[in-house]
């Protein structure tokens, strides 16, 4: 079967490949400056013409330096995308347990991802072409840093004038393997808001596969896509939109906050 590397959209998002080398485990972990607490939101799914393609929802809780979200996103075809990130905030943004699950037509191969912080412990389960269900699970040493479900979180922290943040990521092949995440400012893009105009950082993410098979991959069509995503700042910074595909050799797809719609009575 094709094999797989995903990276999810709000964390998203991204799903790509194998060859995949393992990522330093130095990596230093992005420093809290905004704490995260109780959260709601509706978000859209698009193709980069605006048709509509799921709609989903964000929700969060913190207990203490312990904050717990859950992204759901349900597809028109009936597909989903469920991921589910537990991590502590102090001082850092760390890791604890993650979840992620993709299921339906859209996904070109459905997969139960869990990972425990603590341990190191992945599990990956998936579907191959012939339609049987197999595991891989293997124990990594994971850095500090490992990012997965804490993307949009991440870039509100991310300080100003930073040139580059580098993360780890937790990527199925389907085999788990470590890889590096590279998020850099290139420039501003501006949205309205009731007329009224706001601009916001665009970042780039990269994943960088390292060693031969990060030389070898552009070569064999293998290099994931590149991402974009959008947060306004200020005294409060938030996320506004995210661009990129949600596996690999899929399209790219934008994902946004979306505005409520009243029925009349």
């Amino acid at each position: 079967m094709a094999k797989q590397f995903w990276f999810p959209v709000l964390g998203v998002m991204l799903t790509c490949t194998a060859l995949l080398a393992p990522a330093a485990q130095t990596q230093t972990p992005v420093a809290v400056r905004y704490t995260e607490g109780l959260l709601r939101g509706f978000l859209v799914l698009r193709t980069l013409e605006g048709r509509d393609l799921a709609h989903g929802e964000l929700a969060q809780t913190a207990r203490g330096q312990r904050v717990t979200s859950r992204l759901v996103l349900r597809f028109k075809d009936g597909s989903a995308h469920e991921e589910t990130v537990v991590f502590s905030q102090l001082r850092s943004f760390r890791l604890l347990r993650y979840r992620l699950v993709q299921k339906g037509p859209a996904f070109k191969v459905p997969l139960d991802v869990k990972i425990d912080g603590a341990t190191g412990q992945v599990t990956v389960r998936y579907t191959d072409d012939d339609g049987k269900e197999k595991t891989e699970s293997e124990r990594l040493k994971l850095p500090a840093d490992v990012a997965n479900g804490m993307l949009p979180v991440l870039l509100k922290n991310i300080p100003p004038g930073a040139k580059r943040t580098t993360v780890s990521y937790v990527a199925a092949t389907p085999k788990p393997r470590l890889v590096k995440m590279e998020i850099s400012p290139e420039g501003e893009g501006t949205f309205l808001v009731g007329g009224l105009s706001r601009k916001a950082t665009q970042y780039l993410i990269h994943v960088e596969i390292g060693g031969v098979a990060g030389f070898l991959a552009p070569m064999l069509g293998k290099q994931p896509q590149d991402s974009r995503a959008w947060v306004l700042g200020g005294e409060a910074p938030g996320f506004v939109k995210l661009e990129g595909p949600l596996f690999l050799g899929g399209p790219s797809w934008r994902i946004e906050l979306a505005s409520p719609v009243w029925q009349e009575k």
